[in-house]
């Protein structure tokens, strides 16, 4: 049986009312819609994850970074490696120090003779060729470059009787050279800068059986290391075997190779660099007050000391009560005088009475003169002047002012 209970609910009636139509509120309004009138405002965007995605661009960033730099080092390595490499070859192998022996010897002689370097090469090899030519002027070496194409066109007649020929080419059967060669007096001195670290490797050298190898390989291959042929550590390797071959020949053929570049190079920094250079002994000699002085006596102090003295010393100079050791005696120390006495490392000290005089104001080239001069022996009753002898540099008054190292002033001394 149902039970019936009153029903309960939550409307409300109000009597005596006239009913109303069921109509909805109104819309909150619109927001007005851009005209031609005026410009709208962009809603901006909202973004939860903005902070975490600024997070990862700034990885991104850093990954690229990394990325740019390691493939850098790793260029750098290579090539470095390379040097390393042909350093090694030149210090153990005969055929390569052989040939850089003949090289600057056919050089040397062909400049004497008033000859020239005539250098060829095409691609980067020819870059490498100019930039070797612009070296060898610089340091007083005559040279030119030759384009081999255009050689066979004309430019031969830059060649004379008294030259020397340079042949750079990686692959040592570069047929624009091949093509020259045959054109090139057989009496001319030829030199061939290739990758082959043996004369009969070279094609060139087939060729010209009288031809100087200068070798100058790499230790593996530009496509191993970079996945690309693209000349790197191959020109590389050549660039520092050619400065290698100006450098030694200059210092062959110049008595001063610094005088010359400075004549040969006026402009820009380098030139300025030059201008500023010391004219007088006091310009040139190491202040006196700018010398480390050791405490302690020759019997209270030990080699090592100057030597560590020496080395923390700006000016490489150290003074030990009225004796002065400089910076090439110093570097000369035997490892056996490190547990002695001052009073029993002869040559390291030289005391006050020892030391060669040179007033402030003398012109550099003067005293190098005098230094040099044959009145300077033994048979003389004169101090023997050898370049470590100690030259102090007095003013007027007499009293020293500055000190300077007899190899130095020669390094030194003009033209």
């Amino acid at each position: 049986m149902v039970e019936h209970h009153p029903v309960h609910n939550s409307e409300v009636y109000l009597l005596g009312l006239a009913p109303r139509p069921s109509v909805p509120p109104p819309s909150p309004p619109s927001p007005l819609t851009p005209t031609d009138a005026g410009p709208s405002t962009p809603i901006e965007h909202l973004c939860l994850d903005s902070a975490s995605a600024a997070e990862d661009v700034a990885e991104e960033v850093n990954a690229t970074a990394k990325r740019r730099v390691a493939g850098a080092i790793h260029v750098l390595n290579t090539e470095a490696t390379a040097l390393r490499s042909l350093t090694q070859l030149y210090k153990t192998d005969a055929t390569a120090a052989d040939g850089f022996d003949a090289a600057v010897d056919a050089i040397v002689r062909q400049c004497e003779a008033k000859g020239k370097l005539v250098v060829t090469g095409v691609g980067k090899s020819g870059h490498i060729g100019k930039k070797l030519v612009a070296t060898f002027n610089s340091l007083g070496l005559p040279s030119t470059f030759l384009h081999p194409t255009e050689a066979l066109h004309g430019d031969l007649g830059k060649v004379s009787r008294r030259d020397a020929v340079l042949f750079i080419t990686f692959s040592g059967k570069t047929a624009e050279l091949l093509a020259l060669l045959p054109h090139v007096d057989p009496t001319l001195p030829v030199i061939v800068l290739t990758a082959h670290a043996q004369p009969q490797d070279c094609e060139l050298i087939r060729c010209r059986p009288g031809a100087i190898l200068l070798p100058a390989p790499i230790h593996e291959s530009e496509t191993v290391s970079f996945g690309i042929s693209a000349p790197t550590t191959s020109t590389t390797v050549a660039l520092a075997i050619g400065d290698a071959l100006a450098v030694v020949v200059s210092q062959e053929l110049h008595a001063s190779v610094p005088s010359v570049f400075a004549r040969n190079h006026p402009g820009g920094a380098i030139g300025a660099a030059f201008r500023k250079q010391p004219g007088t002994m006091r310009e040139l000699a190491v202040p006196i007050t700018d010398i480390f002085s050791l405490r302690g006596s020759a019997t209270e102090l030990y080699g090592a000391d100057v030597l560590k003295a020496g080395y923390e010393s700006p000016s490489g100079w150290v003074c030990v009560g009225d004796a002065l050791a400089c910076p090439v005696r110093i570097r000369g120390l035997h490892t056996a005088l490190m547990t002695k006495q001052l009073a029993e490392c002869d040559d390291l000290l030289v005391p006050r009475s020892e030391w060669i005089n040179m007033g402030a104001n003398t012109r550099i080239a003067q005293a190098a003169r005098w230094i040099q001069d044959p009145l300077m022996s033994a048979d003389y009753g004169e101090v023997v002047c050898g370049t470590d002898s100690i030259l102090a540099v007095v003013d007027e008054e007499g009293d020293v002012v500055g000190v300077l190292e007899a190899g130095e002033l020669l390094r030194w001394r003009e033209s």
